[in-house]
């Protein structure tokens, strides 16, 4: 029998002011793309903004259906609308917040469990990592080098 240890390390912000400029962009654009979001049974409103090596930026929000879970999540419709337009082009940062019609969301919101398996095999698919920024309305600011510390035991084409 082996043991082993998988960690990870995340880096956080007290606050916007403390991001890169360019990151500060991000939270701009994917708060806009927030208030898009279809959520009329959640009330949980997620906008992302993701950040291409020429420069772009991609919005996306997420989603919802009567029919559930035929609704789709922020991430994926950024990720999905990037990879349909720029094809060839890399993600380099993206950037997800989120607000509620119920509370004020304070506390960083991570991908979901599909996302994070979307995200990565596009990280994969790429070979280059994407930083990984989530948040609430307020409140501190995780960020991730990498998919593979928010998945580290990713499903993988290497395991089909």
């Amino acid at each position: 029998m082996k043991k082993i240890e998988i960690s990870t390390f995340l880096t956080i912000y007290d606050s916007v002011n403390e991001l890169p400029t360019d990151v500060q962009e991000l939270v701009k654009y994917a708060a806009e793309a927030r208030k898009t979001a279809y959520a009329p049974y959640s009330n949980f409103k997620v906008g992302v903004a993701l950040l291409l090596e020429n420069g772009k930026l991609i919005s996306g929000s997420n989603q919802e259906n009567a029919a559930y879970p035929s609704g789709i999540c922020a991430e994926r419709v950024a990720i999905w609308k990037a990879a349909s337009d720029y094809p060839n082009v890399k993600v380099l940062k993206l950037l997800i917040t989120a607000s509620s019609n119920n509370k004020i969301v304070d506390s960083p919101v991570s991908p979901c469990g599909s996302c994070r398996q979307t995200l990565f095999e596009y990280e994969s698919k790429q070979d280059e990592l994407i930083e990984i920024y989530f948040m609430g309305e307020t409140g501190k600011i995780f960020k991730t080098d990498s998919l593979k510390d928010l998945l580290p035991l990713a499903f993988s084409k290497i395991l089909l």
